[in-house]
């Protein structure tokens, strides 16, 4: 497969898992506002924050509110990871494959981003925000189950499901960072029904809820137990530990590398990331702290993704050797 396509396929999945998943960061905060008591302050700096884009945020819109928090992180044009941004990218990497990509994932990201476009166009009221994010979590969801369904299983397929799956485990990371970052300012809320609340809130934005219900058995949320849930379960398609799991076995598919072992530095990277997690457990994390620990891991995962570029898309010159063996094949040929 050329690495132009390659490249394409897997950001096209990041893409739309991006968008997605900032619609689930702002949803955080529109449940927590919704179940928090009447007197209880919005924040709105948090969701700032967890993206790391907080400087060009406050440059352009200096505070942060409901509103200009939404506008920035959904419809701004101009801001490369809002959900409209993304799925223009989407789309534009989707047209570029046209002739690989099944008609029928054309159709999806098409539609997606039109139904985001028309909504950025008109301006969803504040009542209808929550069933905006909620279609295009919905609309994510569809295009995965579409491209599962009508693409090929080969390499393709696999490049898509690591872009899907990378961005999964980081933007999970960064919404369990959510809630560090608003306790930030007010511990002593940590253990009362507020906080419960909040945890519970941050369950329902990584519709991890109900499976988070059946797996505990305690009838109280318990922080260590949603952490560990969300980091190193490895069943739930949401939690980090899974992701990693799958895209290590794509990522092996692609290569014809035995599992377990590796070639290149992406196999390396990513395979050094899952066995580390292998062997954590929930102390370990809360022993170094939860939010240093999530820092840690948004850079090794950023590091994968580096190195997956440079193992499959990075456009380099070719050197002497390989030259010339180029030439005396073409010479060969003629």
């Amino acid at each position: 497969m050329l690495s132009r396509v390659a490249d394409s396929i897997y950001w096209l999945n990041r893409y739309v898992e991006r968008a997605e998943n900032i619609a689930r960061f702002i949803d955080v905060n529109l449940n927590l506002i919704l179940d928090s008591p009447s007197g209880t302050a919005q924040q709105w700096d948090p969701i700032v924050y967890t993206t790391g884009d907080q400087e060009l945020f406050y440059q352009r819109y200096g505070q942060a509110t409901q509103e200009t928090v939404i506008q920035f992180l959904a419809f701004d044009r101009d801001y490369p990871n809002s959900i409209l941004s993304c799925l223009r990218l989407a789309r534009e990497n989707a047209r570029s494959v046209r002739e690989v990509i099944s008609s029928e994932m054309w159709e999806r990201v098409n539609r997606f981003y039109l139904m985001v476009k028309e909504a950025a166009q008109q301006g969803p009221h504040l009542s209808q925000l929550h069933d905006f994010f909620t279609e295009v979590k919905l609309a994510s969801h569809l295009f995965a189950g579409v491209m599962d369904a009508t693409m090929t299983h080969g390499e393709g397929w696999h490049f898509g499901q690591i872009g899907r799956l990378l961005e999964r485990a980081d933007k999970t990371a960064r919404i369990l960072d959510v809630k560090y970052f608003i306790l930030l300012p007010s511990l002593q809320y940590v253990g009362t029904a507020l906080d419960e609340l909040q945890w519970i809130a941050l369950l329902k934005s990584a519709s991890a809820y109900e499976m988070y219900r059946k797996h505990s058995r305690q009838h109280r949320i318990n922080p260590r137990e949603v952490a560990s849930f969300l980091i190193l379960d490895r069943q739930f398609p949401r939690s980090i530990q899974f992701c990693l799991i799958h895209a290590d076995r794509s990522l092996h598919q692609i290569t014809g590398t035995p599992a377990d072992t590796w070639r290149d530095p992406s196999e390396r990277a990513l395979g050094r990331l899952r066995s580390e997690l292998d062997y954590l457990t929930i102390d370990d994390i809360m022993e170094q702290g939860l939010h240093e620990f999530l820092d840690k891991l948004q850079l090794q995962m950023n590091h994968v993704g580096d190195c997956i570029y440079e193992t499959f898309f990075a456009i380099r010159p070719l050197q002497p050797s390989e030259s010339s063996l180029l030439s005396q094949r073409q010479a060969q040929l003629t």
